[in-house]
């Protein structure tokens, strides 16, 4: 159960984070992408927050979340800017893939019928556990 304070912590990261990532994107060069934060959790000691991002087109989100990663320090700095009157210590930035999306797009495109593993047996060989 998260607390009120890891809650509203979270909001602020979520808010302030969208915003530093999207304009990175934008002044990298990567118009047309379009990178949302779907989720922050943040731990019980303030000291950690998970962030998920959604990547629009999904093709780009293995990069992006790798230049994420390596200019975690820069985008931790950025937001510690923003957040010094709210925050006293930033918490150490953790990110990964949101795939919830794509994983409900899976799902309704299989309801319609669009992915049928008769008519393509490949599909078979994709959804065997291994």
């Amino acid at each position: 159960m998260e607390s009120n304070r890891q809650k509203k912590i979270a909001g602020i990261l979520q808010e302030d984070l969208a915003d530093v990532l999207q304009r990175s994107a934008t002044e990298g060069g990567m118009r047309g992408v379009i990178i949302s934060v779907s989720k922050v959790n943040v731990t019980v000691d303030l000291s950690i927050a998970k962030v998920y991002l959604s990547v629009f087109p999904n093709k780009e989100a293995k990069p992006i979340l790798e230049g994420v990663r390596s200019n975690t320090p820069l985008i931790r700095h950025e937001l510690a800017k923003r957040t010094r009157h709210q925050l006293r210590r930033m918490p150490a930035l953790e990110f990964f893939i949101d795939d919830s999306l794509e994983y409900i797009d899976g799902i309704e495109r299989s309801l319609k019928g669009k992915e049928n593993p008769l008519d393509d047996p490949d599909l078979l060989e994709k959804r065997k556990k291994s």
